[in-house]
């Protein structure tokens, strides 16, 4: 039994609760867990907001921790090896998604690292605000001695999140890339693209924000809420990052892209609202899409490129009793800019 914390339904809050870990499979990796960043998918899935969360629901996908121990035929993992574990962990692995390292878009569905179905024994998947957890060695990531492994763990998501649509869509050196919002996924959105040669500018709706986001790396701050700013901004843009989470109006933004601009939507899962305007795409060839998180290969890519550029989410440190108090902040927006919950709490208690 692991001792972990969970929600009982969707008006209980998150509290103690023992768990049972699957004994090791022969592909398998036990990890002991040191680090969990607190994404607010958990959020949503503790309180059912999508609908479809299956009680009790242990969240957390952001983990980094040690391995304890690892399956017959594991080769690429040693005990004491610092690892990480992303929003998923299993997949079919057979489809074309898969087969091309692109297990998030697994054409059979993924296995989400929480409250999901495990492939093998119907289990249900229980995640990172736990002491310990056991995964197939294909969705475990190895973790530099370069990074902070607590300023690591929101990589795993956020991080990840804004990584693979900048790099898939070949963001480089001369581009100018717009990042909208300046929250979690929006930060790392300003380092990625920066490191990676672009001219960067944050748009926010808040004048407060100008100089944090100078702070983050950016170049330029544009003020959303100002029309004069905003029309100054059109046709200017190759790429805009979009990690706004909740209904927007993308019609302004869409103006400022170039010809073969592209839009990428990471935050919104809603239905777009106000109306798209489709002339606006139309008559400049520019694209609006989307994109999850990314396959293995990519998600070691990216802890990789972190290392070797000094990358990190900017993170608070919490213990996990502090929990439910956290997610009262972070939906107030009272986060620079994730949670990452020390584990040694948990396992102390």
């Amino acid at each position: 039994m692991t001792k972990a914390y969970a929600a009982q339904s969707e008006n209980s809050k998150l509290a103690p609760h023992a768990i049972e870990r699957r004994e090791l499979r022969n592909d398998d990796v036990a990890i002991d867990i040191t680090y969990c960043g607190v994404c607010h998918t958990d959020i949503h899935y503790a309180e059912n907001d999508w609908g479809g969360t299956i009680y009790p629901v242990v969240p957390g996908h952001e983990i980094i921790g040690k391995v304890t121990a690892v399956g017959d035929n594991v080769k690429d993992f040693n005990v004491g090896d610092t690892v990480g574990v992303g929003c998923m962990v299993d997949s079919c692995r057979e489809c074309s998604s898969c087969e091309k390292g692109l297990e998030q878009y697994c054409l059979n569905g993924m296995v989400p690292t929480y409250n999901g179905e495990d492939l093998h024994d119907k289990s249900i998947t229980y995640g990172g605000y736990s002491e310990k957890i056991v995964v197939s060695d294909r969705f475990v990531v190895r973790v530099s001695e370069k990074l902070d492994p607590a300023k690591a763990a929101p990589l795993l998501c956020a991080g990840i999140t804004t990584y693979s649509p900048l790099r898939h869509f070949g963001v480089q050196k001369g581009h100018k890339v717009g990042v909208i919002g300046m929250g979690g996924l929006g930060h790392m959105g300003v380092k990625f693209a920066k490191a990676m040669g672009a001219e960067v500018t944050i748009f926010t709706r808040s004048e407060s924000k100008v100089s944090e986001a100078k702070k983050q790396g950016a170049d330029h701050v544009i003020i959303s809420t100002d029309d004069k700013q905003m029309e100054a901004a059109a046709e200017t843009f190759d790429f805009l990052l979009d990690t706004v989470p909740v209904q927007h109006d993308l019609n302004p933004y869409i103006n400022c892209l170039k010809v073969d601009g592209t839009h990428i939507l990471v935050g919104l899962l809603e239905p777009v609202d106000p109306a798209l305007q489709a002339g606006a795409l139309v008559m400049k060839r520019r694209v609006l899409a989307g994109s999850l998180i990314g396959g293995i290969p990519e998600t070691q890519e990216m802890l990789d490129f972190c290392a070797e550029h000094s990358i990190h989410c900017d993170v608070e440190m919490l213990d996990i009793q502090n929990i439910n108090d956290a997610f009262v902040r972070m939906k107030k927006g009272d986060v620079k800019y994730r949670f990452v919950i020390d584990m040694d709490s948990l396992k102390q208690s």
